[in-house]
């Protein structure tokens, strides 16, 4: 069981489903609502935890009711909160996402307490790897990549919400994960390490200086809602790194988690556990020829 230390944001989601996404200025009239918790370092630290590994999460949420939720479900999937900071002036974040018929999204995040995040270096005792994302202050980030690099820990970044990111950030990270809008808006860059490119239905692919590149297919699934995918793929790639898997078999345990989330509506509602991953697994292909 390898130890994953996730930095991100911790929100509550407010979810409304549309038959489709409104044009600017115009106002239509939602199918369903549904409350329920989320953000990307939330999700990931779930999905990682679900996947069998050790997971440490680090972040801040409100002194209020929403934080509490969050924490105490923390908790409950087996994560350590030690890390999560309670604000006393800022609420717990918000996502407002807004669900078509076709299963995609559209996004609005209201950071609140993520903004007071910070990183302490005791989280990284015992870390095999360290998996951040873009909703918490880019400076938090910086110092928990540099740490985990001088550490020896392995990094992984989800560059989302998309934004441009300099060269020297960039050196910080072992494992690139993004999908074709993130890695369209980093900007002018050079990248030296492994990038991963998540497509939705046209699968994943890995990129590795030096070597051809790898796609992994999507699996065949239902799409219900796309919300939670990205993330489910993150935390069941760093799960399966740190347990000391090579980089074939943690795309393909991935993609697989991205697949089994789009099938179920929302986000925490819809990550995998690991018997979810394999049925996956196993039904596209035998056990034998998904371990090798």
């Amino acid at each position: 069981m390898g130890r994953v230390v996730v930095v991100g944001s911790l929100n509550v989601d407010h979810t409304a489903r549309v038959a489709r996404f409104p044009e600017v200025g115009e106002t239509i009239t939602a199918s369903g609502f549904v409350s329920g918790l989320g953000g990307k370092g939330f999700n990931q630290a779930v999905t990682a935890g679900r996947m069998g590994a050790d997971v440490v999460m680090v972040g801040c949420v409100g002194a209020d009711a929403d934080g509490e939720q969050l924490l105490r479900t923390l908790n409950d999937e087996g994560v350590d909160a030690g890390f999560v900071r309670r604000s006393a002036e800022r609420s717990t974040g918000r996502a407002h996402i807004t669900v078509d018929d076709e299963g995609r999204n559209s996004i609005v995040v209201v950071p609140g307490a993520n903004l007071e995040a910070s990183f302490p270096s005791a989280a990284l005792e015992g870390a095999d790897v360290v998996l951040a994302q873009l909703e918490c202050p880019l400076e938090v980030v910086t110092v928990a990549l540099a740490a985990a690099r001088a550490a020896g820990v392995i990094t992984i970044l989800n560059p989302a919400p998309a934004q441009s990111l300099t060269n020297e950030f960039l050196g910080l990270v072992d494992y690139l994960v993004a999908n074709e809008t993130e890695a369209d808006q980093l900007g002018q860059v050079s990248y030296r390490g492994v990038a991963v490119i998540t497509g939705g239905e046209r699968g994943a692919l890995g990129l590795v200086p030096g070597h051809e590149s790898r796609r992994i297919p999507a699996l065949p699934v239902a799409v219900v809602d796309t919300t939670g995918a990205g993330d489910a793929f993150c935390g069941a790639f760093a799960a399966t790194l740190a347990s000391g898997g090579k980089l074939g078999e943690a795309l393909r345990t991935a993609t697989a988690a991205g697949g089994h989330a789009v099938t179920r509506a929302g986000a925490f509602a819809s990550l995998p556990t690991r018997d979810d991953v394999q049925r996956l697994l196993d039904r596209a292909q035998p056990r034998s020829e998904a371990q090798s």
